[in-house]
């Protein structure tokens, strides 16, 4: 049987989000800061370990793993399939939202601990030919870091090339877990590291899961059409843009066939257009 893709955040959140295998997120996030060079940590809570099914079969719903750290420490790991265009804002919205969400009622702002978003992207999106990047803010001329209480990380899966970074990087390991093509791959990289071994172990046994392989297929449904109703509206957009200029075209004077030629319509929809002017 095919092995589901872990991937897909549904996945992501059973392997990586539940109590019995936090584990496997520690290991996950310490290969994160260890590449960065930040902090590593001994132990999290998993902050909303449930996957609750209204959730999965909303399209637009955000399947993410929240943890807090034996320090107070806050992260968010959320992964991406397809390129929404518009990651910046969500993952500074999300980061907002994660370090907001520690002051209750009659709580003071000394009260406040380090909040972190992991990104982990199946897509190119920053302008760096690097696979992991980590921000901060900082001052513009001096680099001077603003404070140490926000931090984002980039994991992006298509920059990986595995014969020029090795396997003795373990966020090289478990970015090759994400991308594993074959039971061999992953058996592999099992005998390298024990927590991807156990990974491995919860991700055949939601391949064999009937249930889960469901719900599975259902979300990638969704996600399809929520991606493709994104993509038509899109479309739609561009398509009343060239009909605007279209009939400034038609108006100035200029023949359907250069006025089709410039606007990227077709003829028949150019000569519609004309009509619709002289009504």
């Amino acid at each position: 049987m095919e092995l589901l893709s872990p991937k897909v955040d549904f996945v992501f959140k059973r392997i990586f989000g539940t109590e019995e295998n936090k584990d496997i997120l520690v290991s996950f996030l310490n290969a994160v800061f260890e590449d960065s060079g930040q902090p590593l940590i001994a132990d999290v809570e998993i902050l909303d370990p449930f996957l609750h099914k209204d959730a999965l079969l909303d399209k637009e719903s955000v399947l993410d793993v929240k943890a807090r750290t034996e320090s107070g420490m806050l992260v968010d790991v959320e992964v991406q399939l397809w390129n929404r265009q518009d990651i910046e804002r969500r993952t500074l919205y999300y980061w907002a939202k994660l370090f907001e969400s520690q002051l209750g009622e009659g709580h003071g702002y000394w009260e406040l601990h380090k909040a972190v978003t992991i990104n982990v992207v199946d897509f190119n999106c920053i302008p760096t030919d690097q696979y992991h990047s980590t921000f901060h803010l900082r001052e513009d001329r001096t680099g001077i870091q603003f404070s140490d209480l926000e931090e984002i990380h980039f994991v992006e899966l298509r920059k990986l090339k595995e014969q020029s970074v090795g396997l003795e990087r373990r966020l090289v390991r478990w970015m090759l877990f994400f991308m594993a093509k074959s039971r061999e791959q992953l058996e592999a990289l099992a005998e390298m590291d024990p927590a991807i071994k156990k990974a491995k172990t919860t991700l055949e046994f939601l391949s064999q899961d009937e249930e889960a392989r469901r719900l599975y297929e259902q979300r990638l449904k969704w996600k399809m059409t929520y991606e493709a109703e994104i993509h038509g509206a899109k479309e739609e957009g561009r398509f009343e843009e060239r009909k605007k200029v279209a009939s400034n075209l038609l108006r100035m004077g200029l023949p359907v066939e250069q006025v089709a030629e410039g606007t990227g319509l077709s003829r028949e929809e150019v000569e519609a257009i004309q009509k619709e002017l002289v009504q």
